[in-house]
């Protein structure tokens, strides 16, 4: 049986948890809603990151087809 210690680091993230303020409810469902289906929203975001700051061999987040009911500006 793990000791209490050894429980702890188990549920530890292995990074440091960020939060993204400023975002509503509604924009965080609407990406939520387009990234593809296989993908999780940090990597999503991650990899715009990486891409924002130059990272070697970083590539722009492919964005999901506009839909009927999306507004093109």
């Amino acid at each position: 049986m793990p000791t209490p210690e050894e429980r702890r680091k188990q549920h530890r993230h292995r990074h440091k948890q960020r939060v993204l303020r400023g975002i509503s409810d509604e924009l965080w469902g609407s990406f939520a809603a387009a990234i593809p289906a296989d993908s999780d929203r940090s990597a999503e975001v991650r990899q715009f990151i990486e891409w924002y700051v130059r990272r070697p061999g970083a590539e722009l987040p492919k964005r999901a087809e506009a839909g009927p009911d999306d507004e093109i500006t």
